[in-house]
C-alpha cells in the first residue's frame, strides 16, 4: 500500500464536502476527497433534488387532475390523467445522474483526487480507505469530517417492507392506494402532501399538537388548511407504535392515549434525521461533542488542531446551503485567508403546499431575545401576480428592530416564495432597513411586491391594503 499525501483530506462528498474540495482546489492546495457513494451525498442522490422533482410531478398532475371532467376557473378542460410512476422515477433519476457526473466533473477540473470507498480514520492526520482494489492510506494536513446525517428510525417501526424511508418513498414505482406518514416535518409534509397529489390516500401522525412544530406556527397556519383540503388526514398528539404487514395496519395511541389503528400499504418514517457520526472512527479522534453532533466554533475548528467539521455531522440546521457556506469557508481558512462563520442569515424553507421561507429572526425569536421590533406583514391576498396564480394564501412578514427599523428578520408562506428566499438573506446580509426595502422599486407583477409593501406596513403606510 503506498500512501497518499495531501495538504487537504476531505471525508464525505455531500454538498458541503464537495464545495469544499472544489474550492480548495481552486485555490491551489492538494485535496483528496473520499465518497463512499455517488458524490452530491443525501441532498442530491437522495433528497432536496428527488424530492423536488416529486413535488413538480405531483403538481403537474394534480393540476391535470382539476381540470378534467369539467370547466376550470381558467376555461380549460382535459381528458381524465393518468400517471406512470416508474417513468416519473426514470425521469427524477435522470436528473439526479446528470447532476452526480456534473459534481464528478467539477471536482476533476479543480485539480481534485477523489477515492471511492469508505473512509476510517486512524489519527487525526491518516485516514484509510477501503476501496475495491484493498485499502488505501491516506495522510493529510488539515481533515475535513463532512459525513453528513442519517435517518432517525423508531424502535418500534424498523425500517424494511412496507416500513419505508424518504429514500425508499422517493424509489416507489407504483403509488400506493393507503400511506400513512410518520412525522409532520417538512420531509413528512412534502412527500405526503406529493403522494396524496398523486392518488394517494394519505393519513399523517405527528406526537406534537401541531404540524411543523419547529417552526413559526403562524406560518404553519395556510399548510394546515391545504392540507385539509387535499383530502390529507392529519392526526396530532399521536405516537406510532407498530405496523402489522400482515393485515396492512399501523397502531398508534392517539392524544387521548387511547390505542387506534389505520390502514396503510405504506408507512413512511420521517421523524428527523441525526448526525452520521458511527463507522468512520469518530472515536480515535478526541473530539468535543454536542450530543450526537461534533462541536465546532466560528471557523468550523473541532477541539481537535487540524480536524474541521462542517454540515449535518455538527448539528441543527441540517441545511445544503449551510454546508456549502461551511465548505467553502474551511478551504479558504486551510488556504491561509482569513474568514468566519456568520449564522444569521441561513434561509430556510419548507417545500410544502403552499411553501415556507424563513431567514433571521421571528417575531417570537425577537421577544425571547428581549428585543424591542416592529412588524410589517402583507398578506398575498392583495398581490396581483399570487392571483393570476390561483393561490392568494398566505403572507409575507419583515421583523425589524424598533429603533432603527433594522431587519432582523423575514419570513413567508405562499406560492413560488422560496424564490424570494435570497432576497430576504441579502437584506439581513447587507444590515437593510425597512426604508431599504420600502425605497427600493419592486417589478410589477412579481410576488417581490410584497416585500416591499410588507416593509412598508412596517413603516407605516402600506399602499395595497
Amino acid at each position: 500500500m503506498i500512501d497518499i499525501t495531501c495538504q487537504l483530506l476531505v471525508i464525505g462528498a455531500g454538498p458541503g464536502g464537495y464545495v469544499c474540495a472544489i474550492r480548495a482546489g481552486q485555490l491551489g492546495l492538494d485535496t483528496v476527497i473520499v465518497e463512499a457513494g455517488k458524490p452530491g451525498g443525501t441532498c442530491l442522490n437522495v433528497g432536496c433534488i428527488p424530492s423536488k422533482a416529486m413535488i413538480h410531478a405531483a403538481d403537474e398532475f394534480a393540476r391535470l387532475g382539476a381540470f378534467a371532467g369539467g370547466i376550470s376557473p381558467l376555461g380549460i378542460t382535459a381528458a381524465s390523467p393518468a400517471i406512470d410512476l416508474a417513468k416519473t422515477i426514470e425521469w427524477k433519476d435522470g436528473i439526479v445522474r446528470r447532476l452526480t457526473g456534473g459534481v464528478s466533473g467539477l471536482l476533476k477540473k479543480a485539480g481534485v483526487k477523489q477515492v471511492d470507498g469508505w473512509a476510517r480514520i486512524h489519527d487525526g492526520k491518516t485516514v484509510v480507505v477501503e476501496t475495491s482494489t484493498g485499502p488505501q492510506r491516506i495522510v493529510a494536513d488539515t481533515v475535513v469530517i463532512a459525513t453528513g446525517s442519517e435517518a432517525v428510525e423508531l424502535p418500534g417501526l424498523p425500517l424494511g417492507g412496507n416500513v419505508i424511508s424518504s429514500t425508499e418513498a422517493l424509489a416507489l414505482t407504483s403509488v400506493p392506494e393507503r400511506m400513512a406518514v410518520v412525522g409532520a416535518g417538512y420531509i413528512g409534509l412534502e412527500l405526503g402532501t406529493a403522494f396524496a397529489k398523486l392518488g394517494a390516500k394519505v393519513t399523517i401522525l405527528e406526537a406534537a399538537d401541531r404540524i411543523l412544530p419547529l417552526w413559526d406556527a403562524e406560518l404553519t397556519k395556510p399548510v394546515a388548511r391545504r392540507l385539509e383540503k387535499l383530502g390529507i388526514e392529519v392526526r396530532t398528539g399521536a405516537r406510532a407504535d407498530r405496523y402489522a404487514a400482515s393485515s396492512g395496519t399501523l397502531a398508534f395511541l392517539d392524544a387521548a392515549g387511547e390505542s387506534r389503528t389505520i390502514d396503510a400499504d405504506k408507512v413512511l418514517v420521517t421523524v428527523g434525521r441525526r448526525p452520521a457520526t458511527h463507522g468512520w472512527g469518530l472515536e480515535e479522534l478526541d473530539l468535543t461533542m454536542e450530543g450526537r453532533a461534533i462541536a465546532i466554533d466560528e471557523h468550523c475548528r473541532t477541539s481537535m488542531r487540524g480536524v474541521y467539521a462542517i454540515g449535518d455531522v455538527t448539528g441543527e440546521p441540517m441545511l445544503a446551503h449551510r454546508a456549502m457556506a461551511q465548505g467553502e469557508m474551511v478551504a479558504e481558512i486551510a488556504a491561509g485567508h482569513r474568514r468566519a462563520w456568520d449564522s444569521r442569515a441561513i434561509p430556510a424553507i419548507c417545500f410544502t403546499d403552499p411553501e415556507i421561507v424563513s431567514v433571521g429572526l421571528s417575531p417570537a425569536d425577537a421577544e425571547k431575545a428581549g428585543l424591542d421590533t416592529r412588524t410589517g406583514t402583507f398578506p398575498l391576498q392583495a398581490n396581483g401576480r399570487a392571483m393570476t396564480l390561483e393561490r392568494d394564501d398566505g403572507f409575507v412578514r419583515i421583523v425589524a428592530r424598533a429603533g432603527d427599523n433594522v431587519i432582523l428578520g423575514i419570513q413567508a408562506t405562499g406560492v413560488q416564495v422560496s424564490e424570494l428566499a435570497s432576497s430576504f438573506a441579502y437584506a439581513i446580509e447587507m444590515g437593510a432597513r425597512l426604508e431599504d426595502i420600502a425605497a427600493t422599486i419592486h417589478a410589477h407583477p412579481t410576488m417581490g411586491e410584497a416585500v416591499q409593501e410588507a416593509a412598508m406596513r412596517g413603516l407605516g403606510h402600506a399602499l395595497h391594503i
